[in-house]
């Protein structure tokens, strides 16, 4: 299959190796020039993983993103949310019908990032799927090497529009079998890992965080008292699931932390593989990371604020989103992927469930 893998983050290079590794046609597109010019040069990816280390040739390595999405049937994006609505100005001239473009996950950006390509004066029948997580555990380790931890196992996914699921779900399934189809794309964000796992990681860290050059929230950073707001937050999100009438499963962070439970999202053993890696020994700053500005102010956001909509009692998640905003000296509830920002608020349910159908007019 023909796979455009667009950025340059840890996700995205993984993505650009591991497809190209399972024999896909992959054009990698960077807007970074000097940054991809290791990478260009070679005309592969160092691919580390369980089975050693590997050159991974890629068919196309460009700056151009006509020629990156020219042809492609799928288009994977593993950026953070707050690269996407950028992203979708960026390839609007060039989306053409029946492509899928794959955002995992993607906090919803599916919405606004339709509503940019229509406004560009693109009416071109195009998908969105967004994902649970991102299908790689993964860590760059020099400018053309990427190592992957853990791959996903079980990739919740939803498509928006519904409509199309059948096309879009088809391709990106053949480019990563773990997927798992959901009823839509507000299911599948419903299933977003990192601003449930995130917000507590960094914000009860933050004084190791600003006190140490490196800190691994994972490792020494995952005690109990923080397990147990995560666990508390993740009942708020399944609980707002519920009340949606969106089904199981909804994957539950305990089954991450627990081989005993079901198999999570990257399967049994994924936490001490993570861990042991020691690639998540990092500087995090606190005010631009991306569990920050992806997770607190885009994620979290979205979740108490829907749970607003839906009448969902989520206490923890106000009180996670209002320290966060006062780390940042923000109010995250206004933020753009608020319910409100979003400009879903006035929706009912029947309003809500047909535009996740059939897209907005």
């Amino acid at each position: 299959m023909k796979i455009a893998v667009i950025g340059g983050g840890h996700g995205c290079h993984a993505a650009a190796a591991d497809l190209a590794d399972q024999g896909h046609e992959v054009r990698f597109w960077r807007r970074d020039q000097a940054a991809l010019s290791t990478i260009k040069k070679a005309g592969a990816i160092r691919l580390i993983d369980a089975r050693g280390e590997r050159s991974v040739p890629l068919h196309l390595v460009t700056a151009d993103i006509g020629a990156a999405l020219d042809g492609a049937d799928l288009i994977v994006a593993p950026l953070p949310a707050t690269a996407l609505e950028g992203l979708a100005t960026v390839i609007a001239p060039h989306m053409r019908d029946g492509q899928v473009l794959f955002i995992p996950p993607g906090t919803l950006s599916a919405i606004p990032m339709a509503r940019i390509i229509r406004q560009q004066g693109n009416q071109a029948e195009i998908s969105f799927v967004e994902s649970g997580t991102l299908p790689y555990l993964a860590r760059l380790r020099a400018a053309d090497a990427v190592a992957i931890s853990v791959r996903a196992t079980r990739l919740p996914s939803g498509t928006y529009p519904a409509r199309l699921s059948e096309h879009a779900l088809a391709l990106a399934s053949a480019a990563f079998p773990s997927i798992e189809p959901v009823s839509d794309a507000l299911d599948a964000a419903l299933m977003n890992a990192g601003p449930i796992i995130h917000p507590p990681l960094i914000l009860m860290n933050a004084g190791p965080l600003q006190h140490f050059d490196a800190w691994d929230i994972h490792n020494e950073g995952t005690q109990p008292a923080i397990r147990a707001v995560t666990d508390a937050l993740d009942e708020e999100r399944v609980a707002l699931r519920e009340a949606l009438g969106y089904g199981g499963p909804h994957f539950p962070l305990k089954d991450n932390y627990d081989d005993a439970r079901p198999e999570w999202m990257y399967g049994n053993g994924s936490h001490v593989k993570l861990t042991d890696s020691n690639d998540w020994r990092e500087h995090i700053d606190l005010r631009s990371h991306r569990y920050m500005r992806e997770d607190v102010a885009m994620g979290l956001a979205l979740l108490v604020s829907l749970a607003d909509w839906a009448g969902v009692p989520c206490p923890v998640g106000k009180g996670l989103l209002a320290m966060g905003g006062a780390i940042c000296g923000e109010d995250f509830r206004q933020g753009s992927r608020s319910w409100e920002g979003l400009g879903l608020d006035q929706l009912d349910r029947a309003g809500l469930s047909g535009m996740l159908q059939n897209g907005e007019a």
